[in-house]
C-alpha cells in the first residue's frame, strides 16, 4: 500500500474532512479521493460509507486505520533511523599499539565533542605502516609518531624516551644487558642499538615486537628492560634512572589525514581535533587529564 495514501487516510480520521486532509497533505481533494479509491481497489473492500452529507469509515476502514497508524509510524521511524545512522561519522583510525592507552581515550573524547556520533574502526600498526595505509586510502586518519618540529599532521602530544624495567629490577646492571625492542622502524630501537654499540656495551635482544603488551609482559616478568615513551608507561613498570644507559629521543604524536580531494576529516576539523585533544575538556571521568608536554 502507498504510505502517503495511508497518511491521507489518517489525516481524514483525525480531521473528519477530506478538505482538511487535503490541506494538511498539500494535495488537492481530488488527489486524496483518488488515493482512497486505490486503497479500496487494492483491498477489495469499501472503506467509506455515506451518512447524510458526511463520510464515515466502514468497519474495514476502521480496521485499516488502526494498522495504518502502526505502518506510518514504523515507516517514519525507519526513515529517521536510516538517515540518522547515515550521518554517523564512520572513521577508520590507525594508531601505533604503544600509544593506544594514552591516546585513544582522549582522541575519542575529542571526536565526540566535534561530531554527534562517531563509529570508530581501529587499526593498530607501526607508524610507517599507517602512513602506507593512509596513502592507499585504507585509513581516514592515523596517529603517527613524527620527527620533533616536523610539519606532518597536527600535533597531539609529546613524550620523552625512557628506559623502563620491572619494579626493583637490577637487570640494567648486568654485564650483558637483556633488552626488548620495538620493531626496527621505531626510533627507540635505533637509539638503543646504536647507543649501546657506541658505548661498547654487551647486550642481548630478548624479543622484538610492535606490541606494547608483549613488551610490558617481558619487562614485568623481569626478563628484560626496554625503551619507550614516558606516556606509554604503565603503573607496574618504573623508569630506570641510570645515566650509564644511552640517552633516548623525544617523540611527537600527530594526527595525520590523507591528502586527497575529499577527506572524511577535513584540514580544519583535524586542527580542531588536535586543539580539543590538548584542551582540559578532554576527560571522560570528570577528573583532570594527565598533563601534557606540548
Amino acid at each position: 500500500m502507498d504510505i502517503e495514501a495511508l497518511r491521507s487516510l489518517l489525516a481524514f480520521v483525525e480531521t473528519g474532512s477530506f478538505t482538511r486532509a487535503a490541506k494538511q497533505a498539500h494535495r488537492t481533494q481530488a488527489a486524496i479521493s483518488m488515493q482512497m479509491k486505490k486503497l479500496e481497489e487494492e483491498l477489495g473492500k469499501p472503506l467509506f460509507v455515506k451518512y447524510g452529507r458526511n463520510l464515515l469509515l466502514t468497519a474495514e476502514g476502521q480496521q485499516l486505520a488502526r494498522y495504518a497508524r502502526q505502518l506510518v509510524n514504523l515507516h517514519d521511524e525507519t526513515i529517521y533511523e536510516v538517515k540518522r545512522q547515515s550521518t554517523v561519522l564512520k572513521v577508520r583510525l590507525g594508531c601505533p599499539d604503544d600509544y593506544v592507552d594514552c591516546v585513544l581515550p582522549r582522541l575519542s573524547d575529542a571526536l565526540e565533542q566535534l561530531y554527534d556520533e562517531v563509529d570508530l574502526r581501529l587499526f593498530c600498526a607501526p607508524s610507517y605502516r599507517l602512513r602506507i595505509m593512509l596513502d592507499a586510502g585504507h585509513l581516514d586518519a592515523a596517529v603517527v609518531s613524527r620527527v620533533p618540529a616536523s610539519e606532518e599532521g597536527f600535533l597531539l602530544q609529546t613524550g620523552n624516551g625512557i628506559w623502563v624495567g620491572a619494579k626493583g629490577t637490577q637487570l640494567h646492571h648486568a654485564n650483558c644487558l637483556p633488552i626488548t625492542l620495538f620493531e626496527q622502524d621505531c626510533k627507540f630501537n635505533q637509539a638503543v642499538v646504536e647507543g649501546l654499540i657506541k658505548q661498547g656495551r654487551a647486550f642481548k635482544v630478548m624479543a622484538t615486537s610492535s606490541s606494547l603488551a608483549a613488551q610490558r609482559a617481558l619487562i614485568n616478568a623481569n626478563k628484560a628492560i626496554g625503551a619507550m615513551a614516558d606516556i606509554s608507561l604503565s603503573p607496574n613498570l618504573e623508569p630506570l634512572h641510570d645515566n650509564s644507559l644511552p640517552n633516548l629521543p623525544k617523540v611527537e604524536l600527530a594526527l595525520a589525514i590523507p591528502n586527497n580531494a575529499k577527506p572524511l576529516i577535513s584540514h580544519e576539523q583535524a586542527l580542531r581535533l588536535s586543539e580539543l585533544y590538548k584542551s582540559d575538556t578532554c576527560t571522560r571521568d570528570g577528573t583532570s587529564p594527565v598533563p601534557l608536554a606540548i
